[in-house]
């Protein structure tokens, strides 16, 4: 027996398998419809208003005014620097150095709307990670898995890349991808999910 119900639509914009994972294991019922947008970091915008525009922008870009939708943006951010995709493994080795052996920042946004009420919360979330001190050869073997070729910052704390971290302070979710605690308690305050009753 599952602990929620879903109430309302409920549309997850994103084409990530670890946001829809997170959302099925919980049992809520969701569709999928990603949405494309400019990701490109406006001048100077520091990276928590980066991750909130973007889920914003997200969530809104999808055109279904009885539904409610769901959005999240994710960076990986060192110096203050935001870290996207690696272009390809010489860049990625690149990022993962620059991790190598110290704590960084990973950002979530996100965004829950509704067009025909005007509804929309928008959250961030912040978990700091600590990377273990890399030699070139590790980073090299790790990258031929090709798992950093797809990943903000080139790793997947998720995947083959659990290694590289010993430690975090804050929130596991939100380095995968979507902050569940903050998410869910969002989700139960607009009622598109409720508690199920009974034992």
């Amino acid at each position: 027996m599952e602990a929620f119900q879903t109430e309302e639509r409920l549309i997850l914009a994103s084409g990530s398998p670890r946001r829809r994972d997170f959302l099925a294991e919980l049992g809520l019922v969701f569709e999928v419809l990603a949405t494309e947008i400019d990701e490109t970091p406006h001048s100077g915008e520091p990276p928590v208003d980066f991750v909130a525009r973007l889920s914003r922008e997200k969530a809104q870009g999808v055109d279904l005014p009885s539904a409610w939708v769901l959005a999240a943006d994710t960076a990986v951010v060192v110096d203050g620097e935001i870290l996207g995709k690696p272009g390809d493994a010489e860049e990625a080795c690149g990022m993962l150095m620059r991790l190598s052996g110290r704590w960084h920042e990973v950002w979530t946004g996100f965004s829950l709307w509704h067009q025909t009420t005007g509804a929309l919360c928008t959250k961030t979330v912040c978990t700091k990670v600590r990377f273990l001190t890399l030699t070139p050869e590790l980073c090299r073997a790790y990258v031929r898995t090709g798992e950093p070729l797809d990943k903000a910052g080139a790793y997947g704390i998720q995947g083959k890349g659990c290694f590289l971290v010993p430690e975090i302070s804050g929130s596991y979710t939100n380095v995968v991808g979507l902050p569940m605690a903050e998410v869910l308690e969002v989700l139960l305050h607009h009622k598109v999910i409720v508690l199920m009753d009974g034992l």
